[in-house]
């Protein structure tokens, strides 16, 4: 059952000297702008409006997420933050001697209403922002980057190490309670974990008779792990064929994710003994983690990184810094290919096309200027790919495009000021659905300070 606002004041808050009762002014502002019924709609239909449980208040939800991402505090210590602070607690909305939300209500609301209700949050304050005629969609500027998984350096042996280790539990798990107990699968944990180390020391010695070495080991771990997939597969197997007459819902759970992980684990296996054969695995198929499938390695041309392994976002912001557009893909689509909707998205939420639109030179197509100019864009400065010609290089030099290059640089500090204080350098949700969730509350987060800064107050 969906609660919107929470219960009225207790008697303590009356209580309480004056000092107490205000607000930090980022707070106060960003509350002024929450308290609208528009941000409620979203979750509407993700509850029933009578029967279930009353769910947390949503107004106490949204200031409690946006507290979440403003600091980039986990769940846990949010509400234990919230709880040991009076201002806060009057900012989410929580009366005093009123217990604050407990951190996995808030994980199960995030996840269950995913991507649709924040992409409609951030059109709901777009839109308010629109009406109050203080979002400015005259130029606006485009970059990507690369929001990184929640995952370890991905090293053919560990994932094949972490896969056997993996598969070993879940198995035991399901035999302990009595499913495919009589099928044997042995405990490789030891011996997988153990050859993992060894290619770490020998790694250290960097000559042709320990990088023998290292394919000898990588070998037999892709031996040892296909061994341990195809005895998982007879678990699973002999495990469904009691599981037609039970009931057990944590049976049916262990072993439809015993049956991932061995296909992953398979699939790992494959790209190993690929590489080891002196191929390379195809990054858009490559698989990085065990628990995020769907994250792959992307090449930026950073130097401290030059590769990252995660999903790539685009950010369309305007010159007051409020975040127009982004989007979340898997793999490493070309950027050129991600401006054009883009721009089409802006002009379907504000009733316009932006009067000029720039980026860097990765998005230097004549297509793409050509896409964009049918658009509506008057001005489409985007450096040329490669060797300009004679007239490319005279429409460069021009002053006003040189300004408005100077002027595309500002949106790689809205990058990174989104992902130092809005915590989209590294989503903590799975799979790409979970990422566009986690970014989808960085970017609302983000919107609400800069939105809340130009409203009159």
């Amino acid at each position: 059952m969906l609660r919107t606002v929470n219960a009225q004041p207790t008697l303590w808050e009356s209580l309480l000297p004056e000092m107490c009762l205000g607000l930090p002014a980022e707070l106060e502002a960003v509350d002024r702008l929450l308290d609208d019924p528009v941000f409620f709609a979203p979750y509407r239909k993700h509850f029933h409006p009578l029967f279930g449980r009353p769910s947390v208040p949503i107004e106490t939800y949204l200031r409690l997420m946006f507290l979440k991402y403003r600091y980039r505090l986990g769940f846990e210590p949010l509400c234990r933050e919230v709880a040991d602070s009076i201002s806060w607690q009057r900012f989410c909305r929580i009366p005093l001697g009123v217990t604050v939300p407990h951190p996995t209500t808030l994980m199960k609301i995030t996840t269950r209403c995913g991507t649709q209700a924040i992409e409609e949050l951030n059109d709901a304050l777009l839109a308010k922002a629109l009406e109050a005629k203080v979002l400015k969609t005259n130029k606006v500027r485009a970059d990507s980057t690369v929001v990184e998984a929640n995952v370890a350096y991905p090293s053919d042996s560990s994932l094949l190490a972490k896969g056997v280790v993996k598969m070993t539990k879940l198995a035991h798990k399901l035999q302990g309670i009595g499913f495919a107990t009589r099928t044997k699968l042995a405990d490789r944990t030891r011996s997988v974990l153990g050859r993992a180390r060894s290619i770490n020391a020998n790694l250290n010695r960097r000559n042709d008779e320990h990088l023998a070495e290292v394919h000898r080991i990588n070998s037999e771990l892709v031996t040892i792990a296909r061994r341990v997939a195809r005895e998982a597969d007879a678990v699973v197997k002999n495990a469904r064929r009691k599981l037609r007459g039970a009931t057990s819902g944590r049976a049916r759970a262990l072993s439809d994710e015993l049956e991932k992980t061995a296909e992953r684990t398979r699939r790992i296996a494959a790209q190993t003994a690929e590489r080891m054969a002196g191929g390379m695995p195809a990054g858009s198929t490559r698989i990085v983690s065990l628990h995020d499938p769907e994250a792959r390695a992307i090449r930026k041309g950073r130097l401290g990184k030059p590769v990252e392994f995660g999903y790539k976002a685009q950010l369309v912001d305007n010159s007051d810094g409020v975040i127009l557009d982004h989007n979340v893909e898997m793999g490493n689509p070309s950027d050129a290919s991600m401006l054009e909707p883009a721009i089409q998205r802006i002009k379907c939420r504000t009733g316009r096309a932006p009067r000029a639109v720039t980026a860097d030179r990765g998005y230097g197509e004549a297509g793409v200027e050509q896409s964009l100019r049918a658009a509506g864009v008057r001005y489409v400065v985007l450096p040329a790919k490669g060797k300009p010609n004679a007239a490319r290089r005279a429409v460069e030099q021009r002053r006003a495009f040189k300004k408005m290059v100077r002027w595309r640089t500002g949106c790689e500090g809205r990058i990174s000021c989104a992902k130092r204080d809005f915590g989209l350098a590294r989503t903590r949700l799975d799979g790409i659905e979970g990422a566009r969730t986690w970014c989808g509350h960085g970017v609302f987060a983000h919107n609400l300070v800069k939105i809340s800064a130009l409203l009159p107050q």
